[in-house]
């Protein structure tokens, strides 16, 4: 329960991070557009709003979950955006506290689950830890939407470890969804921390490997950002294909980002 706690709490602070770029906004500021086409400051807050909502739903009420999961998939393409539609009309000031509570209580939400649970999910069933990992990534890649569309630049913290491990781990669901037969061996990921030290997965004596900067890692395998203008080492032909698909989110693959020459 210590180690759910952990998670809990980097949850939390991601949360807390990016409303700090909204809380002052004025209302006119939410709708400026994001990088996501079509996505105003708006629908980001809105879809994590919507998100949050599902995955509190999910813990609290797997049945009730299903049958949102039953309508959702009617429209497969078009419910992610559908639900932040509809939370982008909303006023800012209520749509932020509302996001708020949410927020708290679908962390409190996690903390008393049982241990050992495992909730439905869009993609595979996820425990706790899973469930807060996956919120936390969700968080910081709709808050570098944000962040993008005011020109701030964020200096990143130890939290994006949670990321970059998600983004290890989804490795193989990556190559399900893209209809490619994952490689047999495991890959080497270095990836350089904020702080100068090192995060290491994988067995040291690897074939292939991947090397860099943990930011970049998390820009890519969040699709924030497009691998031409990231600093990243692929060593071996498997793993440079896989960086050109990596996903650390469930659903299909999303179109990624524009590298900025060709902007």
């Amino acid at each position: 329960m210590a180690e759910l706690q952990t998670f809990i709490d980097d949850l939390r602070a991601e949360g807390d991070s990016l409303e700090a770029l909204v809380r002052d906004l004025p209302a006119e500021k939410w709708a400026t557009m994001t990088p996501a086409a079509g996505w105003t400051i708006s629908h980001q807050i809105g879809h994590l709003h919507w998100t949050d909502a599902a995955a509190l739903l999910a813990i609290t009420d797997p049945d009730g979950f299903a049958e949102q999961l039953k309508v959702a998939f009617l429209n497969p393409a078009g419910f992610v955006d559908d639900g932040a539609a509809e939370q982008a009309v909303r006023p800012p000031a209520e749509l932020l506290a509302d996001w708020r509570a949410g927020r708290t209580a679908l962390v409190d939400a996690l903390a008393a689950a049982p241990a050992g649970a495992k909730f439905p999910w869009y993609g595979p069933p996820m425990g706790a830890v899973s469930m807060a990992t996956a919120r936390l990534m969700e968080t910081w890649a709709h808050g570098q939407d944000v962040a993008d569309a005011l020109g701030v630049e964020r200096a990143p913290t130890a939290r994006i470890k949670n990321i970059a491990h998600l983004g290890v781990r989804t490795r193989n669901f990556a190559y399900s969804v893209n209809e490619k037969t994952p490689p047999a061996e495991e890959f080497r990921v270095e990836l350089t921390a904020p702080d100068g030290s090192l995060w290491i997965w994988g067995p040291e004596d690897a074939a292939q490997k991947v090397t860099g900067l943990a930011l970049d890692f998390c820009l890519l395998v969040t699709q924030r950002a497009n691998r031409a203008d990231l600093d990243l080492v692929a060593v071996g032909a498997d793993v440079e294909e896989w960086l050109g698909f990596a996903q650390a989110f469930a659903g299909p693959s999303g179109s990624g980002r524009e590298a900025e020459a060709d902007k």
